[in-house]
């Protein structure tokens, strides 16, 4: 049997039996009947935004970490500020790092004019993340969909509901255990990191006065970090001035994450801190070895993670734009 058919094959019995168990009211194939071309056309927005900019990608699958783990994937994450609420979107936790909006905005408007009212925000978020981690080497799955979009956005949210760059690996543990996942799935999910890029300013701490020491962490490569100061100057008044998550493939959705951690080249401290404990580092050595394995896991992880607080049935609506509530 070909290897990658057997993986696919796994990957697809996975989503079937999370989505024949809880939420069981997301489906396969869920638009097949209603929106035949659904996903094909998100699909071909997502190319096309790729193309324009392999950024985008690293942006579509944050997007969706984000939006599921503040109030669930609901696309409460799309919905602009108004003079009355500061929304998600708009809070330092997502604003400037998110991006991808413009891919979304296209594969709605597409829909809206062939199956309107049809498909919602959260599904097409979450089709966008699958086709962005396919894109960019990793696998493919199949995405069970049903879900239907919230109508609130509030920004402090996603203070409460996002992991800082600086967790340690405790802290990274139970909060992921607080949204359902166990901790081999926290470090599965934290390869997300193998694509995109961070902002200076959620490092500068780590390159120049971590833990209030005026100095560097000690446990970030040296070779790396002055690298990295060069990159991100100390009191630098630019506040777009970005760095590669991964620097040797950071368009490739592969377990360069791994090896950077192995190296002391982590990013974040949330990065390298799982490196600290037995069983994460035991993980990280098991990813590191075994590509494919990881691709896999993340696969599921992925289909787990968009099974978060998700609205289905009547709860909800589906957004005409999805970018305001209807």
């Amino acid at each position: 049997m070909n290897p990658m058919w057997s993986i696919q094959v796994l990957v697809t019995l996975v989503a079937f039996l999370f989505s024949s168990g809880v939420n069981s009211q997301l489906q396969v194939g869920f638009y097949t009947n209603s929106c035949g071309l659904s996903e094909f056309i998100v699909k071909d927005e997502v190319r096309k935004g790729f193309f324009k900019d392999r950024g985008v990608a690293a942006g579509l699958v944050r997007m969706h970490f984000h939006d599921c783990f503040v109030r669930g994937c609901d696309a409460s994450v799309l919905i602009d500020s108004t003079p009355s609420n500061t929304a998600e979107k708009d809070s330092p936790a997502n604003n400037p790092s998110l991006r991808g909006f413009e891919v979304i905005d296209n594969a709605k408007a597409r829909l809206e004019s062939i199956c309107k009212g049809i498909v919602s925000c959260a599904d097409i978020v979450a089709f966008a993340a699958r086709d962005s981690v396919e894109i960019t080497g990793g696998i493919g799955y199949d995405v069970p969909a049903g879900r239907r979009d919230g109508r609130v956005s509030v920004a402090s949210e996603a203070f409460t509901n996002l992991p800082p760059p600086t967790f340690t690996v405790n802290q990274l543990t139970q909060f992921f255990a607080n949204k359902g996942f166990t901790q081999e799935e926290m470090v599965t999910l934290s390869g997300a990191h193998t694509i995109g890029r961070s902002h200076c300013t959620s490092i500068s701490n780590r390159l120049y006065n971590f833990s209030g020491t005026m100095r560097q962490d000690p446990s970030l490569d040296p070779a790396y970090a002055a690298q990295l100061k060069q990159q991100c100057p100390r009191g630098s008044a630019n506040a777009n001035l970005v760095v590669q998550m991964n620097p040797g493939s950071p368009s490739v959705t592969d377990v360069g994450y791994y090896i950077d951690i192995l190296r002391n080249q982590g990013l974040f401290t949330s990065d390298q801190t799982l490196l600290t404990d037995r069983e994460t580092a035991s993980q990280v050595n098991q990813n590191a070895r075994n590509p494919m394995l990881w691709k896999t896991k993340f696969a599921a992880g992925m289909i787990k993670m968009g099974k978060l607080g998700v609205l289905t049935g009547n709860a909800g609506e589906i957004r005409a734009n999805c970018r305001v509530v209807n």
